[in-house]
């Protein structure tokens, strides 16, 4: 597992260096949208109409903001759940999203079109809404404005954290962990030192 500052976008061979596991801080132009948003986007692809922004080669991040205090950029931001936008994500990723930021397991389609197309799948810890929110420089909100907290939004980040949850190996990281785990319980209730 290594670490990487990257900065976007994120190029072809960013991805393909890239293994499950390893720590990424991402600075650069990032976009939020969950799911209404996600709908409303591969409803456009599926009828062959263009997107409101440009997303090909960009990444997008799962969340929705709270709203700031005075003097805040963005309020505090955490990621949402990654399996709500998976339904939409294998589109996204043949559309030309290279990366997409959420928390938990996603299903085996995600991870086959993260394979497919050349894409990654990120983790953000959760419950860092505040950490994360300070790393946001400027946040603009560029589509779906009547979606409200929902609205794509066009934030951009400096040394963002983030962990590659699945790459574009094939490989998943909770799969890995999950078993790991599992063996160290086999191997503790048998009495065997890990």
């Amino acid at each position: 597992m290594a670490e990487y500052r990257l900065k976007t976008p994120l190029t072809d061979e960013d991805i393909q260096m890239l293994q499950i596991g390893d720590q990424v801080l991402l600075t650069g132009t990032i976009y939020m949208a969950r799911d209404a948003a996600h709908k409303r986007m591969v409803d456009l692809l599926e009828s062959g109409q263009s997107l409101p922004v440009n997303l090909r080669g960009e990444v997008i991040f799962y969340a929705g903001p709270c709203p700031p205090k005075p003097g805040q950029i963005i309020g505090p931001v955490a990621p949402t759940t990654a399996y709500r936008m998976d339904p939409y994500a294998p589109a996204m990723y043949e559309y030309g999203v290279k990366g997409t930021i959420g928390k938990g397991p996603r299903r085996e389609m995600v991870k086959e079109a993260c394979k497919q197309y050349g894409a990654i799948s990120f983790a953000a810890v959760g419950g860092l809404s505040t950490i994360l929110s300070r790393r946001v420089t400027d946040v603009e909100v560029v589509a779906y404005e009547d979606l409200g907290p929902e609205a794509i939004r066009r934030l951009e980040v400096e040394d963002f954290p983030l962990l590659v949850a699945y790459d574009a190996h094939g490989q998943d990281l909770y799969e890995q962990e999950i078993a790991k785990y599992e063996n160290y319980n086999k191997n503790a209730n048998k009495g065997v030192g890990i």
